[in-house]
């Protein structure tokens, strides 16, 4: 009677493992349906591949080559650097990269550090912290220079009007409006010495392009 019981009990055992087998397969047919989608007989999945897209490593690149600092004794050629190449150079960030590369596509290439100075938000704090990093290739053309511009009025410039002059840029703009309506309206050029954050140097550089009436 025992003998007879084990041939009964393999079944069924067996029976439940092909059971559980089949349950198992299924599943798993079931989960590649839901992650592939609807296939043709015979046709093969698509992975998307883990790397990165081509716009990705572009962008990527761009930011290496944003940071990638300058080598000793390497210099930025000014007159003919894009953007990308200028943000490089110490204090200057993308917005006034863009300001420097349209000057120089407006008025021609600058020629010498001083000229660099006709740029708004370039002043004398930035060409001494670059002047070891830069070389400039090409000749100023003076007839297309902005010290032609008309003078513009220290008493009645509003301040996007004197971001324009060289060495001054919002913030010293903001300062010249904001001592212009605290002390009265100018008397001469010397008196932008009493605004915050302007020296000497720079209302030289402004004697020529400013006026008080």
């Amino acid at each position: 009677m025992l003998a007879a019981s084990f041939p009964t009990m393999s079944t069924s055992d067996d029976r439940r493992a092909a059971l559980l087998l089949l349950g198992l397969a299924l599943v798993g047919l079931v989960v590649r349906m839901v992650l592939a989608g609807p296939q043709p007989p015979g046709a093969v999945a698509y992975r998307p591949s883990s790397a990165a897209r081509p716009e990705q490593d572009s962008v990527a690149a761009r930011a290496a080559r944003l940071a990638r600092p300058l080598a000793p004794g390497e210099r930025i050629d000014v007159d003919r650097a894009s953007v990308e190449e200028l943000t490089r150079l110490p204090r200057i960030g993308p917005g006034l990269a863009n300001r420097i590369v349209s000057d120089r596509d407006a008025y021609g290439p600058f020629g010498s550090l001083a000229a660099l100075d006709r740029v708004p938000g370039v002043g004398p704090v930035l060409l001494e912290a670059v002047v070891r990093h830069v070389t400039f290739s090409g000749r100023p053309t003076q007839k297309l220079s902005p010290v032609t511009a008309p003078l513009l009025s220290l008493n009645r410039a509003s301040v996007d009007e004197l971001t324009s002059l060289p060495g001054i840029g919002a913030t010293r703009a903001e300062a010249i409006v904001a001592y212009r309506h605290r002390a009265g309206p100018f008397r001469n050029v010397d008196d932008l010495e009493n605004v915050p954050g302007i020296g000497s140097k720079t209302v030289e550089r402004l004697r020529k392009r400013v006026k008080i009436p």
